[in-house]
C-alpha cells in the first residue's frame, strides 16, 4: 500500500480524504511522521501555498504528499479575501466571527453579492528510477475545486466553519452552515478538488 502524507494535522481533514480515497493508500499527517512544525503559508496564491506546504515535506522527508490551500473570493472585492480568507481582519489567529463581520461590512452598499469558493491540492509523488528504489525523482501535479454561489446579508446557520454562515451555494437557498456536513462535504470546492486528487491517485499514474 502506497504511503502519502497529508499535509495537516487537522482531523476533518484526514477523515474525509480518508473516507474517500478508502484503502488504495495510507494517508498519514505531520504528526504521523513526527513533524511539528508550523510550515510557513507566506505564498500570495493559494496554489503557492498548497506548494510551500508540499514543498516542505519533500524536501525534510522525501515522502510523496499533498497540501491544500482554499480561499473565498468575492467579485465585488476583486477576489478578496482570497488567500488571506482566514486571516482576514488581521491578527495572529484565525478568527472566524471577525472574518465574517470584516466582509459583510465591506459588501454593505453593494449589490453583487457573488463569490465562490476556490481550493488548491499541490501533490508531489515519488517516483522510484530503479527497482532497488535507491534512486528517484518527483512528480508535480495541482487539482483544483471550485463552488461558486452569494454572500448573503445576514448569518444563517451553525454547523460549519470559516464563513460558511454566510455563504449560500447555488442551487440552494441556504447557507453551507444550514446544509449540515454531510450534504456540504459531497458539494463543497474540497469535496471537489479531493475528488480530482482520488481519480488521478487512483489511475496509478
Amino acid at each position: 500500500m502506497q504511503k502519502i502524507v497529508f499535509a495537516t494535522n487537522n482531523q476533518h481533514k484526514l477523515d474525509e480524504i480518508r473516507s474517500i480515497l478508502g484503502e488504495q493508500f495510507e494517508i498519514v499527517s505531520l504528526r504521523d511522521i513526527g513533524c511539528d512544525v508550523d510550515i510557513p503559508e507566506t505564498a500570495d496564491t493559494l496554489e503557492g501555498n498548497a506548494m510551500m506546504k508540499a514543498q516542505y515535506i519533500w524536501d525534510h522527508y522525501h515522502m510523496s504528499v499533498f497540501a491544500d490551500d482554499t480561499g473565498l473570493e468575492v467579485e465585488a472585492l476583486n477576489g478578496a479575501p482570497g488567500v488571506y480568507s482566514a486571516r482576514y481582519a488581521g491578527g495572529e489567529g484565525h478568527d472566524s466571527e471577525a472574518n465574517m463581520q470584516k466582509l459583510l461590512r465591506e459588501l454593505t452598499e453593494k449589490n453583487n453579492r457573488r463569490a465562490q469558493f476556490r481550493t488548491v491540492i499541490a501533490l508531489i509523488l515519488k517516483k522510484d528510477v530503479c527497482p532497488c528504489g535507491c534512486t528517484s525523482i518527483k512528480e508535480v501535479h495541482q487539482f483544483e475545486g471550485i463552488v461558486k454561489g452569494q454572500i448573503t446579508r445576514e448569518r444563517h446557520g451553525s454547523e460549519g466553519f470559516g464563513y460558511d454562515p454566510i455563504f449560500q451555494p447555488d442551487g440552494y437557498d441556504t447557507t453551507f452552515a444550514e446544509l449540515g456536513m454531510d450534504i456540504k462535504n459531497h458539494i463543497s470546492h474540497r469535496a471537489r478538488a479531493v475528488k480530482k486528487l482520488a481519480d488521478f491517485l487512483s489511475q496509478g499514474k
